[in-house]
């Protein structure tokens, strides 16, 4: 199970057929305990990791950090519930530290991220303060290097 969940993590467009081969395994067996795996809600999704200065070179990302009042009988959960269901919400998490929830946005423009903070986020009861952090680069995201590397060819030449 968990070398089938790695090699989709490289890959998710990867063939039972491959996944077969590289674990020993029939294909059949590994479409079953793929299915089992979606099944269950072990894996939750397939995604496309993009380049967005090649795709959206308009796109803003941020980072918006939390402190909030936990709620009684539901510690944070009430108020993540509230901030995930924002369409421009990609990321929620609970962290430890100085912040306690950790938020990722996409807007079309920073003034778009800056009011969703003023506007939405910092109104919801509990949030007591943001900070924002905006995305300025992606160099490597879920194992993958955005950009390719340029090779410099003056360190190939050998004695």
């Amino acid at each position: 199970m968990n070398d089938i969940i790695e090699i989709l993590q490289q890959n998710a467009r990867i063939s039972d057929r491959e996944i077969a081969a590289m674990l020993g395994i029939t294909e059949a067996e590994a479409a079953a305990e793929i299915k089992k795996l979606e099944d269950t809600g072990v894996i939750k999704g397939y995604s496309v990791i993009v380049n967005e200065e090649l795709y959206d070179k308009s796109a803003v990302y941020a980072t918006i950090d939390l402190k909030v009042t936990p709620q009684r009988d539901c510690g944070f959960d009430d108020i993540a519930k509230t901030i995930m269901m924002y369409d421009e919400v990609e990321n929620v998490f609970l962290m430890s530290g100085a912040y306690d929830l950790s938020v990722k946005v996409k807007g079309n423009n920073l003034r778009d991220v800056a009011l969703f903070v003023s506007e939405r986020l910092s109104t919801i009861d509990g949030v007591l303060s943001t900070a924002t952090h905006f995305l300025l680069k992606k160099y490597k995201e879920k194992g993958i290097f955005i950009e390719a590397e340029d090779t410099d060819e003056r360190g190939l030449i050998c004695p």
